[in-house]
């Protein structure tokens, strides 16, 4: 059930207090009624609760034992469960796991990629048969990954993302765990030119080219490079223009 605080004595008729009530709310929830949602333990509250009892098989007897009921803060995750029905409960011991329930996407990067994890900074969660959905970074934390024989521990980023906005709980809905593909920008420049990657050439002075062709003829042109995203690379020099054609190998 919902609540803030764990139950901490048995509730029966009589009982008053606010740990009443937040019982009394739940089970309304559950789909009870025969008694008021205001905090006092009645008749018809017992009477509610044995129905409640006789749905999830236990003894009806009107009361609501201490430990019957786990309370959460909201929503959870069933993961596993640690006990099977019938079997004695005891101190420590635990009967179930849970998470909650919004997912999340986590990333492991080496550490030469960390410029690419900055929390706040956006990126885009493809989902198996999925359009792409834009989310952010929430956590980057630093993990040792302790080493096999004779070899060292590795240090690596692990990036979580969580899904929490509508489009990205609509995309994960129907998935429990899956596979993702996660794009990082690691930077961003308006107004630029660019050229596939596959026509630059190493120029025998040093630095990168592109042959330009300009009527029935080429040369090749010096250029700086900028930054690389799909496939494409950002250039900038004195011979080279908007509208240029380039030289691609086949």
């Amino acid at each position: 059930m919902y609540g803030s605080k764990p139950s901490y004595r048995p509730l029966r008729t009589g009982t008053e207090g606010s740990d009443v009530k937040r019982f009394e709310k739940n089970l309304s929830a559950l789909g009870y009624g025969g008694f008021t949602v205001d905090g006092e333990y009645t008749s018809g509250t017992a009477e509610a609760v044995r129905e409640w009892q006789e749905d999830i098989g236990a003894p009806q007897t009107g009361t609501v034992e201490v430990g019957r009921v786990a309370y959460a803060a909201g929503p959870v995750r069933v993961e596993t469960l640690a006990a099977n029905p019938g079997e004695p409960a005891a101190p420590g011991k635990k009967i179930l796991t849970y998470t909650g329930t919004t997912q999340a996407v986590t990333v492991e990067l080496d550490t030469a990629d960390q410029r690419l994890a900055k929390k706040g900074a956006r990126v885009e969660v493809t989902l198996p048969e999925g359009r792409p959905v834009e989310a952010e970074i929430d956590e980057v934390t630093t993990v040792i990954e302790p080493g096999g024989q004779n070899e060292d521990p590795a240090t690596k980023v692990e990036v979580t993302i969580w899904l929490d906005s509508a489009a990205a709980r609509k995309a994960a809905a129907r998935y429990a765990l899956a596979s993702a593909d996660v794009r990082f920008t690691a930077g961003r420049r308006e107004n630029v030119l660019t050229v596939p990657v596959s026509a630059l050439v190493a120029l025998r002075e040093g630095g990168f080219g592109v042959e330009v062709v300009r009527g029935g003829t080429s040369s090749y042109v010096p250029v700086e490079t900028g930054l690389f995203a799909d496939g494409k690379v950002e250039v900038s020099g004195a011979g080279i223009a908007e509208g240029a054609l380039v030289g691609v190998p086949k």
